[in-house]
This record gives structure tokens, C-alpha cells and sequence, in this order.
């Protein structure tokens, strides 16, 4: 069939909205219409070529949600007509990394996923001159029909709203499972979130789910304040304006009642940068504090602290996809949203047609938009 798509051809250039074939779904894969999809910053690190491992041409996207148009031989956990989430990380239920129950990060698919291909070592998309177009982190959800693995796409309700849902994709499970699968955030905590962006605003979200008190958040840009506090932000902190190094600032503001030490119980790095991952971990608390690196570092960069700060209890924690197992949690953070537990509807900012997509990505670029949602 055919189906279109913005397609990056090239790094660092424009996506291309063009016409592409689509081979239908072999054993154990499903073919998806694709209702709505984010664009999110991680699209943009492997468009812009920073990302090591992009691979080209490929089309991009993997905050998705639609329809289950056709299964191969042997699917039997969803059927045409179900809603669906696609799933950039995959529950196979059956690889050793699944069944220890110890990580999120199933392997069942992992070496072709990598290589931008299906299981079975090929591509389902191609040129109309038959030249292999790559997948994107199993998904590919910048085409209006994609092909996914049956393990890696999350069923959930009918009613929930594909422009809204698709979110939950990347972003939201993102920041709210790092509060609740990576650090297990107790009620009364105190906590630091760097960059209130996409992720950042639903970690703050998490927070106020999880029973935080104290919550700060730490952006360079003031219009972040508002959109902070909407989510369950207490405390706002602009470091160009304090006059002075934000870790013992943020020691210094967390020191509550008896404890004199200071420190936040948790913190959160969405920035990506490596100096910031550093300082949201030296902020936190002498013995018990715990850090979590959420945003992802350009290729090449290290980071780097004194030993005594980790010999003293703080905890440097990493996560990916918020700790989620996507089949099974995934469709409770829908239910989480249509229950009115989390928002999501203030945070897509911008809507857009396909063929708007580069101007979805320069709203991103100028920091206009939270998160732009291409709707097919």
C-alpha cells in the first residue's frame, strides 16, 4: 500500500512529506493507522544528526496513537479496530530483562530495532522507486500507516482522544514514571526539577500525584513559571537571577524544621546537559538524596562529580520511558488522564497537518510550543 509520510532523507535538512510504500504486516506484526503524533526533542536529536546512532533516510516519530487496520499470522493480543499506543520500548513478557522484573528495557527486539529494521532484519517501508526507507525507534509514527511488532503497541480505550493520548507515547509516561517507577517518590518529599519543558512539566505533574511538598522547578526562561505552576509546582527558580551557584542555593532553601543539612530528597535532570545532571545531583540530600537523569546528553558527553558526593549516600539514577513496562502501564496512565489524575490537554499547544510538520519543529526550536501534535 501507500501511505504518507515526512521523511528525513538527509540529516540536519528539512523532513520531506512525500508518498511512500508500505509493505503489509508479516508473523507476529500489526499494521496501524496513525491518528495523531508529538513531536518530540528526541526527533529532532537524530533529524539535526546529532544522535550517533540515526540512521538515513528514516521517518521519524515515535510518540504516536491510532487504529489497528490488519494483524499478521500468530497476533492474538489486539485485533482490527483496536486503539492502540505504539511503543518506542517494547514488553515482550519473555526475554530475561522482562522477567527479571527488574527493568523496563525488554531486548526481545533491541539489535534491529537499533539498525532501524523489522525483527526479521528488513524494512516495511520504501521509495515509490523501491529504495528501503529505515524505521525510527520501532515506530515511525511521521507516517499515517506504520507497521509495528505485535509486543511493541499498548491497547487501551476507546474513548480516550488520539490528539491527546498520543502524548502519553513519549512525554508524559516519560516524567510522571520517573517519579513513580524510578525514584518511588513518598508523600511529604521534597524535590528540584531542572528544565520545565515537555518532560519536565510532567515530572512536576508526578510529583503532585506522588504526594510531594516542596516542589521546585528551575528554568532559564520566567514564562515557564506559570506554565510550572499549573502543574503542581511550588517554587521557581530562574539560576541567571539568584546571584549566586544554585547548589548551595537550592541546600540552603530545602533546609526545613530540625534538618539544618538541606538537600532536596529528589531531583530530576531534563536538560540534558551534563553541567546541570551534576548539580541537580550535588543539591541533593547528604545520605538519602536520589537523582534522576531524564534528558538525554549529545554524543560523546561525559559527566562527572566527587567521589565524596556519592560516598555519602546521594544516588545518580537513570531512566528510560519513566521506568514504564509498556503494555501493561501505558493503558493505566490513559485511564489515569481520562480519570483526571494527570492533565495533557494544556500542554499541546499546537496542532498541525502533516505538511506543517518543519513548522511544528521550529515552534520547538524557538520554545513556542510545549508539544505540537500532528493530526492526520
Amino acid at each position: 500500500m501507500k501511505t504518507r509520510a515526512a521523511v528525513a532523507f538527509e540529516a540536519g535538512k528539512p523532513l520531506e512529506v512525500t508518498e511512500v510504500n508500505l509493505e503489509g504486516p508479516k508473523a507476529g506484526e500489526v499494521l496501524i493507522e496513525v491518528k495523531a503524533t508529538g513531536i518530540c526533542h528526541t526527533d529532532e536529536f537524530t533529524r539535526s544528526g546529532a544522535d550517533p546512532e540515526g540512521i538515513f533516510p528514516a521517518i521519524l516519530g515515535h510518540e504516536g496513537a491510532g487504529v489497528v487496520v490488519e494483524v499478521g499470522p500468530g497476533v492474538t493480543t489486539v485485533k482490527k479496530g483496536d486503539h492502540v499506543i505504539p511503543l518506542y520500548t517494547p514488553e515482550c513478557r519473555g526475554c530475561p530483562s522482562c522477567l527479571s522484573r527488574k527493568t523496563n528495557l525488554c531486548t526481545a527486539i533491541r539489535a534491529t530495532q537499533g539498525q532501524g529494521l523489522m525483527p526479521d532484519g528488513t524494512s516495511r517501508f520504501s521509495t515509490l522507486d523501491g529504495d528501503p526507507i529505515h524505521h525510527y525507534m520501532g515506530c515511525s509514527t511521521f507516517s499515517n500507516y506504520t507497521v509495528l511488532p505485535e509486543i511493541a503497541v499498548a491497547k487501551v480505550r476507546e474513548d480516550a482522544p488520539f490528539d491527546k493520548i498520543c502524548y502519553i507515547g513519549c512525554g508524559v509516561t516519560t516524567g510522571v514514571g520517573a517519579v513513580i517507577n524510578t525514584a518511588k517518590v513518598e508523600v511529604g518529599s521534597t524535590a528540584v526539577v531542572f528544565g520545565l519543558g515537555g518532560i519536565g512539566l510532567n515530572v512536576l505533574q508526578g510529583l503532585r500525584l506522588a504526594g510531594a511538598d516542596m516542589i521546585i522547578g528551575v528554568d532559564l526562561n520566567n514564562d515557564r513559571k506559570e506554565w510550572g505552576e499549573k502543574f503542581g509546582m511550588t517554587h521557581f527558580i530562574n539560576p541567571t537571577e539568584i546571584g549566586e551557584d544554585i547548589v548551595p542555593y537550592i541546600v540552603n532553601m530545602t533546609k526545613r524544621g530540625a534538618d539544618q543539612i538541606g538537600g532536596a530528597d529528589y531531583t530530576f535532570d531534563c536538560t540534558g546537559n551534563v553541567k546541570v545532571m551534576r548539580q541537580a545531583l550535588e543539591c541533593s540530600h547528604r545520605g538519602w538524596g536520589k537523582s534522576v537523569v531524564i534528558g538525554v546528553a549529545p554524543a560523546g558527553a561525559e559527566i562527572s562529580t566527587r567521589p565524596f558526593q556519592l560516598v555519602t549516600g546521594r544516588q545518580w539514577l537513570g531512566t528510560a520511558f519513566g521506568g514504564a513496562r509498556g503494555r501493561t502501564d501505558v493503558p493505566k496512565i490513559v485511564d489515569w488522564y481520562m480519570d483526571g489524575k494527570i492533565q495533557i490537554d494544556p500542554m499541546i499547544t499546537h496542532t498541525m497537518p502533516l505538511e506543517d510538520i518543519n513548522k511544528g519543529f521550529d515552534l520547538m526550536h524557538h520554545g513556542e510550543s510545549i508539544r505540537g501534535v500532528v493530526i492526520y
